[in-house]
This record gives structure tokens, sequence and C-alpha cells, in this order.
């Protein structure tokens, strides 16, 4: 184990996360998501670098209009994320910068495939109004239909996706 400790149990995860999406819509009065904290913080990013071209973009403008950075809630969720998944693997001594692949693969392919499947995702999920765990999660919390037939296909778009590419990584 190398000083690390064992993974905690799923159930018990998933419990926390179900107790968790909860109690933001209880306190807050929103659900769980990630992707619109990149859309907030991209869209500040290009009011600082061109601001004509921000302010007459309709897609940002909603983002510019919604008030300062640090007061939205999804920011503040992000940021939090990223302190809990750090603190999360520092405690359980897995914080190292590693590279995980297979032996078939090599690392700038590693990297270049990550890079892709990342912008896809980001790009579907800005196209989808939201991200999977803002979808998946907080759409299924409310019984949204379309959060249900979003999360079997996306089940069933990476079992093909493994299986397509499985090879890489044995």
């Amino acid at each position: 184990m190398n000083g690390t400790r064992p993974y905690g149990s799923p159930y018990v995860a998933g419990l926390a996360l179900g107790v968790t999406l909860l109690a933001t819509y209880l306190l807050m009065g929103f659900g769980l998501g990630a992707s619109g904290a990149f859309a907030q913080i991209a869209a500040r990013l290009e009011v600082a670098v061109a601001p004509g071209r921000a302010q007459s973009n309709p897609y940002l403008v909603g983002y510019l209009e919604a008030g300062r950075l640090w007061a939205q809630w999804i920011v503040v969720e992000m940021v939090g994320v990223l302190v809990g998944a750090g603190l999360g693997a520092w405690t359980a001594g897995r914080f190292a910068w590693r590279l995980e692949k297979g032996p078939r693969i090599g690392a700038g392919r590693r990297l270049a495939f990550a890079f892709l499947g990342g912008a896809t995702v980001g790009f579907a999920s800005r196209v989808a109004q939201g991200c999977t765990s803002g979808v998946a999660l907080s759409g299924g919390a409310v019984l949204a239909p379309g959060a249900w037939a979003f999360l079997a296909a996306f089940m069933a778009g990476g079992f093909a996706t493994a299986w397509i590419v499985r090879r890489a990584w044995r």
C-alpha cells in the first residue's frame, strides 16, 4: 500500500453524495453541478481580454450579468470540490502527480486522448446546458425524465467506449 489508506466504501460515498445533494437543495436552493463554474470563469476571462466581444456575445452576457464571480454558488461549490479532493488525497497518502496509462499507450497519446475527451465532454455539457453531475444527479433527484434518459445514454456510451479502448489498458 506504500503508506496509503484503503479506499472507502462506495456505498458510504454514494450515501454521502445523496445527503450532500439534498442539503444543497435545502440550504442553497440549487443542486450539484460543475460545468457552469467553468463557463462563469470563461466569461470573466473573455471580458478581461476582449470586453466588447464578451458583451456582444449573447451566451456570455447571461454569465456576466449574474453578478460577481465569487457570489455564484457553482463557483464556490467547485472551489470546495477542489479543496476537498486535495485534502482527501493528502490525508489518504495518495496526493501525487502521476500519469496513469496502460502499457500499450505512450504518455503523449494518453494526454492527447485525455484532453480530447475532456474538451468533448466540456463542449457537450454546455450544449446540453449541464454536466453529468448537474443533469444526472440534480435532474435525476427531481425525477426529470430527460435526466434519466441522459443517464442511460451516458452509461451506454461509456460502456461502448470502454469496450473499444480497453486494449490500450491491458
